[in-house]
Formats: C-alpha cells, sequence, structure tokens
C-alpha cells in the first residue's frame, strides 16, 4: 500500500485550490502545477495520446489488448480543490493501524478527529488513515480518485494479462466551483461511457444527483445619518435578513437528508447601502426543483411591491442560473453501466450503496453532453475541511473496482443489452 500512499501524498502536497471569482480557465495558475505533473507521469506509465490543453484538460489512452470489439470506457476525475477551505500547505499525518480512538490532528490548537461525532471513522478500525494535521482540507476529493485511476491504470499497463477493452483517462480542474465539465470535450474523449470517481465512502455506486442552481441577490438600501433617519433610513442590510427569514426554516443542508431538497445560504456582505446574498438551490425532482426557483422570485417580487412607494425602484434584485439537473434521465436508458459496476464490487466482496448524490460531480454535466458518467467511491470522508480523512485500503479497493470494470467490460456482451434494451422499447 506504500505506492499509494506515496503517489497520494505527491498529489495533495501541490496546492491546486480553485477561484470561484476566476473568469479564466482553470481558475487558478497553480493548477497546472498538478497538471503538468500528472501529464508526464501517464507518459510515463506507458499511455497513448496524452494531452494537456491550455485550460488544464488531460486526455489519455490505454489501448485495447484484445481483438474482439469493446466498448471505450473512461475514468475521469478533478484535481483541483474547494475554496471552501484552504488547501494550501497540506501536511497529511499517517495513522496505521487505526485504534478506533480519537486522533489529534493538532494538538497545540486542540483539534480532534473523534470517532463521537464522525462516527463513521468506527468503520475503519485496524486500517491505515491518511488525515490533515487541522489546518487545511486533505485533498481526498479529488486526488484520491486520480490516485486510484492512475494506479489501476498502471497495474493494467504491467498485467497484460488481464484483458481489457480501449480505457480513456480524463482529469479536469473546476470541477469544485461547478466548471469542470464546461470545456470538455466528450468527442475528443471519444468513450461510449465513463465513471467518475468522485464519491466518499467505500462501496458508494450514484447515478442520481441534484437538480441545481446559484442564486446572487442585491438588496439596495439608502443610508441617511441615524439620529434623522426615521422614516428615511432602508438598511438593506435588515432587507436581506427578513428575505432570508422567509425561505422555509427547516429547508437546509442541516436538515435535510436523501432525497430531500434545500436552500442554502452561502455567502452575505454589504452595507446599509447595499448588500449582496449567495445562496444555493438544491432538489432532486425537478418539479421540486422549479418550485424553489419560483418561491424565490416570488419573495423578490413581494419585497419590490412593499418598498415599491418608499424606494421609487426594485428594492431586490434577482439572478437564478441553473447550474446541472440530475444525470438519472441520461443514466436509466443505459443502466447497464451502473449493473456492470455493481457487478464489480459484489465480485471483490464490495456492498454496494446505490444512493443519491447530495451534490454533483463532473459526471452530472458530462451525461447531458452525451456522455453517461455514473459516480463511484474514492473513499475520502468530511470533505472541504480539516476534519477530511481517506483510508487506504478504501482506495485499494477503488483500484480494485477500475480494473475488475476494464476486465467485465471486456468480457461481457453488450449486444444481449442492446436487445433487451429493445424489447423494453416494443
Amino acid at each position: 500500500m506504500q505506492h499509494i500512499i506515496d503517489r497520494f501524498v505527491s498529489y495533495v502536497t501541490i496546492d491546486t485550490e480553485s477561484d470561484p471569482n476566476s473568469d479564466t480557465t482553470p481558475s487558478t495558475k497553480k493548477q497546472f502545477d498538478l497538471a503538468n505533473k500528472l501529464a508526464e507521469e501517464l507518459k510515463t506509465i506507458g499511455l497513448k495520446e496524452v494531452t494537456i490543453d491550455k485550460h488544464g484538460y488531460i486526455m489519455a489512452t490505454l489501448p485495447s489488448n484484445v481483438d474482439h470489439e469493446v466498448p471505450t470506457i473512461g475514468f475521469i476525475s478533478h484535481f483541483d480543490t474547494t475554496p471552501d477551505f484552504t488547501g494550501k500547505d497540506v501536511k497529511p499525518q499517517i495513522v496505521p493501524n487505526y485504534d478506533g480512538g480519537d486522533i489529534v490532528l493538532n494538538a497545540e490548537q486542540n483539534i480532534v478527529l473523534s470517532p463521537n461525532y464522525f462516527k463513521d471513522l468506527l468503520l475503519y478500525k485496524g486500517q491505515t488513515l491518511i488525515t490533515t494535521n487541522g489546518l487545511t482540507l486533505l485533498g481526498a476529493d479529488d486526488k484520491a480518485g486520480i490516485t486510484e485511476i492512475v494506479t489501476a491504470i498502471e497495474y493494467l499497463v504491467n498485467n497484460p494479462e488481464i484483458k481489457h477493452g480501449k480505457i480513456r483517462v480524463g482529469f479536469t480542474p473546476d470541477e469544485e466551483i461547478g466548471r469542470g465539465a464546461d470545456l470538455f470535450d466528450v468527442k475528443k474523449f471519444g468513450a461510449d461511457w465513463a465513471y467518475t470517481m468522485d464519491g466518499s465512502q467505500i462501496g458508494e455506486l450514484e447515478y442520481e444527483n441534484f437538480n441545481a442552481a446559484g442564486v446572487k441577490i442585491t438588496f439596495k438600501g439608502k443610508s441617511v445619518h441615524p439620529g434623522y433617519a426615521k422614516g428615511k433610513m432602508i438598511n438593506s442590510m435588515l432587507i436581506a435578513n427578513d428575505f432570508i427569514n422567509e425561505l422555509p426554516k427547516h429547508e437546509t443542508p442541516q436538515e435535510t437528508k436523501g432525497y430531500e431538497g434545500f436552500f442554502h445560504v452561502t455567502g452575505i456582505s454589504g452595507s446599509i447601502e447595499e448588500t449582496k446574498l449567495d445562496l444555493i438551490i438544491r432538489d432532486h425532482d425537478m418539479k421540486k426543483f422549479k418550485k424553489r426557483k419560483e418561491l424565490v422570485h416570488d419573495i423578490t417580487k413581494k419585497f419590490n411591491k412593499k418598498f415599491a412607494k418608499q424606494f421609487g425602484e426594485d428594492i431586490v434584485i434577482t439572478t437564478i442560473k441553473d447550474q446541472y439537473y440530475n444525470m438519472k434521465e441520461k443514466v436509466e436508458p443505459v443502466m447497464f453501466i451502473v449493473d456492470l459496476a455493481e457487478k464489480a464490487m459484489k465480485s471483490l466482496d464490495i456492498k454496494p450503496l446505490i444512493k443519491p448524490i447530495r451534490g454533483g460531480t463532473d459526471g452530472c454535466r458530462l451525461s447531458y453532453m452525451g456522455l453517461p458518467c455514473p459516480n463511484i467511491f474514492a473513499g475520502g470522508h468530511n470533505f472541504h475541511g480539516k476534519y477530511e480523512y481517506v483510508p487506504v485500503e478504501s482506495m485499494q479497493k477503488a483500484i480494485d473496482v477500475i480494473i475488475k470494470i476494464a476486465e467485465l467490460t471486456a468480457t461481457t456482451d453488450f449486444s444481449k443489452t442492446e436487445k433487451k434494451k429493445s424489447k423494453k422499447k416494443k
């Protein structure tokens, strides 16, 4: 397992934090520090057609080693890390033979990773964990996925007795800020279908995700000396607060689960004269998703009507932009690709956990771009923060799943699958 640890650590110690306020791709130049390293590494392990474009998108090919026709499959991960928490100067800690107790991440600041709060830790008693030092995130989202893909493909290169078809590898920038698929060339990638290695707990297999929208709201106000403000001052910050209170109180991330959608305030800043509010809307059900967006517009109209006479123009300006949609619609017609991944897991004694993603991956948008793309576990937990960790054994299992999917793809008669689909249509 040491080679997995070494490879993963070499990736996470490179800062690749993305920036939602940038208008370039990648959004930060430092993402190229890892992107260029990955491109060279793929060449070194023997892959063909290794390319990296000016936007940081990496693609490579492992040629087929069988003489019969096999669908081309792909494996995809992203190399940026979230701007939600710093990814600079990551110093991973290795915890061998985890004993099931508290892990002190940072003694000086008394930062502790405890199973009393993060109960999933107890699933990995006796295993080797990689954690943060309590001051940064780890970057397992999604450098664990990259580690697994590179290691699995390297294994296939070095073990040609394992039969497989053509395999395409893709690494993307800016997934964490919702732009990972923006400039992904599906036609150039050339796969019949793909899998993102971007899930969490071992066994996760996902082909449903949230419909998602981002909301930007500007609240206007009027600043007047507080001693003479009666009937004149309009404090935009208080209006923003009242707007938030109009949203359903219990439909927030911390109070929902499974298929339940939510409204989530992600940022607020302002003054008396102007306040800006950032909000995201999530729901698996398209009808409910549309109703959530309508509610935000209705509240906007309500406030504008209330202040129309006093302010003289719209006091609330709302912009809603759809970000991605539920990939279920695009994956269900080709459910055999999910079945294939499930079969691979079961053959490795991994219990498949088929559930909806409470979020999104590059695969959501890629599915709508013509590349059906379910999501498979990468093994990490507690993404986007200082309590992030990944069991090395889970990474090894993910590597095994990639290899097994490749092997099964080369030995499955997909013509029977097509016949079944035709019968269902009739």
